[in-house]
């Protein structure tokens, strides 16, 4: 089964290879170091916390004691 690379775009055989999903250890590699890089991210939701996230936290916390 033929796939793309998904850095370059190169079709490359999917099966035994050592790379896949890419076609080279060098478009993985460009791919790992953008991530390390953080040029990708992934949608989240808000990370703050609320009053009622506290209380709610507290409870607990006293609730296992």
């Amino acid at each position: 089964m033929l796939v793309k690379c998904p850095r370059c775009g190169k079709e490359v055989e999917y099966e035994d290879n050592e790379f896949r999903p890419f076609c080279s250890e060098r478009c993985k590699l460009i791919d790992f170091g953008a991530w390390a890089d953080e040029e990708y991210a992934l949608p989240a939701e808000n990370n703050e916390i609320t009053e009622e996230d506290i209380a709610v936290i507290e409870r607990t916390l006293k609730e296992n004691k």
